[in-house]
């Protein structure tokens, strides 16, 4: 039975690292910790059109270019604050990868549960939320031809631990490319709406 201390050795050095690896599981990452669950995901919405669907004219370039109503849940307890983001990957800036700045629009407050339809031009709003976009501080709508496919217009809602400390800006990729600096490392969540649009034949 000369196996019998090797075994019991094995067992012991299994049952460590198994009593390791729970000790290092973050709580809400994979597993649990004192039974409770994980938080929910963050979530964005709009009324205006479904996820994954077309875009009214209404909040395009083909009619009123009104900003579309957006709404948020489930943030993390400690937001300081949000970042909306809305761009167009099929279509890139001149000679460059960088894709439209369709609306950017941060230090919008922790508190804030979404975004109010037609949100009014301005460089820095109420609350000290400011804006900006390819047209200048203000939502730019979608713009697609009629001849060519739909674009996919993507909105997305940062949770930050922090507010972004970015004045305001007068070249929206400049701002895009600041503001994404200072959110580095500060993201707590996350959530994307997606609209499809091409202009009217």
């Amino acid at each position: 039975m000369r196996f019998l201390p090797w075994c019991l050795s094995l067992t012991m050095m299994l049952a460590t690292a198994v009593a390791v690896a729970a000790a290092q599981t973050p709580a809400g990452r994979g597993g649990q910790r004192g039974g409770a669950a994980a938080n929910p995901p963050m979530v964005l919405t709009t009324p205006a059109f479904p996820d994954g669907g077309v875009i009214p004219p209404k909040y395009t370039q083909a009619g009123e270019q009104v900003s579309p109503a957006l709404t948020w849940a489930n943030a993390p307890a400690n937001t300081a604050s949000f970042v909306l983001h809305m761009h167009d990957p099929e279509v890139a800036r001149n000679r460059t990868t960088e894709d439209q700045v369709h609306w950017l629009v941060w230090n919008i407050p922790g508190t804030a549960k979404g975004l109010p339809e037609g949100v009014p031009q301005g460089a820095e709003l109420a609350d000290g939320i400011r804006q900006i976009s390819a047209s200048g501080p203000v939502y730019r709508g979608p713009g697609a031809p009629a001849t060519g496919p739909m674009h996919h217009y993507t909105f997305e809602i940062y949770a930050l631990d922090t507010k972004v400390d970015v004045p305001t800006q007068t070249d929206a990729w400049e701002a895009r490319k600041a503001v994404m600096a200072a959110m580095n490392g500060h993201i707590i969540g996350k959530a994307v709406y997606l609209g499809l649009f091409r202009r009217p034949q």
